[in-house]
């Protein structure tokens, strides 16, 4: 039986750690990252800050929903632990989530500690920031999933699953790469549009400006990889969960290549930058969905994980 209150629940959990990460685009946008100085996890080195200036509102505001995701993330590791049995998915689920949560906010505080926030510019702060965007699409991996074993799917299978498991690893290798040119493709932008530097002043922003072009190149590059093993699942294990996912995939990957050339002829307007970066989310939990559904067990791969209403049932399907 599945427990719906705990999959509504769990399906908040991914929304408000979506909604913290464009968040976070938003402080790093507007160079608001060291609006509480260098202190974490205090801002200013008090608990609350006297709101004097615009960027310690912002940054402030991105610890509070960083701190409410926190807490909704350790509810969801009681709730899971005691609603279902040892050796269920979901457990393993709610685990990662948590580690994965604790990881992220280990890495915020490091770039807040660090200081490389704002228009700080260095080699360092494009690593960081490239490991951040790793655990952020892991965090977010790990809590779809933890929705999709909640909502009755199978446990998903790595090994004997032939060139749908081989086509689909490397489709999220190549989405992982994009991710991180993404990443220095925005910090690019907030250091020289934000930040006003001119990249014949500073070699750093120089070659951060040089590399923007092959982030649209990857993307193209994880377009056709995508479509590659949705079209290898359509073909060997086609469901109608995997149908619709694939599709929904392909019409967001194509609605987001345009989204990027229009941040790009914009000279990326930070709304433009959260959307981009919301939709990049989107398209990554329903890439983690389309796997799971691809390579889990038969029997149970056309559950669909929509959030369901209702009374609590025990216990959840193995």
């Amino acid at each position: 039986m599945v427990n719906r209150r705990f999959v509504g629940f769990a399906w908040g959990v991914l929304a408000i750690n979506v909604i913290v990460i464009i968040w976070g685009a938003f402080v790093r946008a507007t160079g608001s990252g060291a609006g509480c100085g260098s202190n974490w996890p205090l801002c200013q080195g008090v608990v609350i800050p006297q709101a004097d200036e615009v960027a310690t509102v912002i940054e402030f505001s991105h610890r509070v929903t960083s701190g409410l995701a926190l807490l909704a993330v350790i509810g969801l590791v009681i709730w899971g632990f005691r609603a279902y049995p040892k050796g269920h998915p979901v457990r393993k689920g709610v685990l990662a989530t948590f580690v994965l949560i604790i990881v992220e906010a280990l890495l915020g505080a490091a770039l807040v500690l660090l200081e490389y926030t704002a228009f700080n510019v260095s080699v360092a702060r494009a690593y960081w920031m490239a490991g951040h965007l790793v655990s952020t699409f892991l965090l977010l991996g790990a809590i779809t999933l933890t929705v999709w074993w909640a909502s009755g799917g199978g446990r998903i299978r790595l090994r004997g699953q032939g060139a749908v498991g081989a086509t689909y690893w490397l489709a999220v290798a190549v989405m992982f790469i994009l991710g991180i040119s993404g990443a220095i493709t925005a910090l690019g932008d907030t250091l020289t549009i934000a930040g006003g530097i001119s990249p014949q002043d500073n070699a750093i922003v120089a070659s951060l400006v040089e590399l923007r072009i092959f982030h649209p190149m990857i993307a193209f590059v994880a377009f056709g990889l995508t479509g590659l093993a949705i079209w290898m699942t359509h073909k060997r294990r086609p469901t109608r969960m995997t149908r619709r996912l694939g599709w929904a995939i392909v019409g967001l990957f194509l609605a987001q290549l345009l989204l990027g050339a229009l941040n790009v002829s914009l000279m990326a307007p930070v709304w433009l930058q959260m959307v981009h970066l919301l939709l990049t989310s989107v398209i990554w939990i329903l890439v983690v969905f389309f796997g799971a559904a691809s390579l889990s067990n038969p029997a149970t791969a056309g559950v669909s994980p929509q959030p369901t209403s209702g009374a609590m049932q025990g216990g959840g399907a193995a």
